[in-house]
């Protein structure tokens, strides 16, 4: 895992540990416990396959394993590996599902733009 400014160091919850609030890093998160609350990050979140999630996740891109319920935001690249188990709303620009994946949640595509101003019909559109 590569972090933003972070010397190849990522924070990481261990499979005997067990989370209740909120996470903020700057860093990449790899989960491998039980977490229930928000974890956001401007790096990677990756849920081992003992992961157990249930909340709210904000980050740039994400590699999941394990079970995730909740709302995920990413800004980049969802990777949905044949182990996981997704339920809820999911956000992101880029998608990838392994065959054996189970993903029962609303999707939403995003550009890279997410926050620009797009046309409208009502627009003038010039070549």
């Amino acid at each position: 895992m590569k972090g933003i400014d972070s010397n190849g160091q990522y924070s990481k919850i261990d499979q005997n540990t067990s989370l209740k609030g909120s996470l903020k890093a700057k860093t990449d998160i790899r989960i491998d416990g039980k977490v229930e609350g928000n974890v956001e990050t401007s790096g990677k979140v990756i849920l081992g396959k003992e992961a157990k999630v249930v909340g709210e996740v904000s980050c740039t891109n994400a590699e999941i394993e394990g079970l995730f319920k909740g709302k995920i935001n990413v800004s980049g690249i969802l990777s949905l590996k044949s182990t996981c188990n997704v339920e809820g709303e999911v956000r992101t620009q880029k998608l990838i599902v392994e065959a054996g994946a189970t993903f029962n949640a609303q999707c939403k595509m995003q550009s890279a733009e997410e926050g620009v101003k797009k046309l409208t019909d009502t627009h003038e559109k010039t070549a």
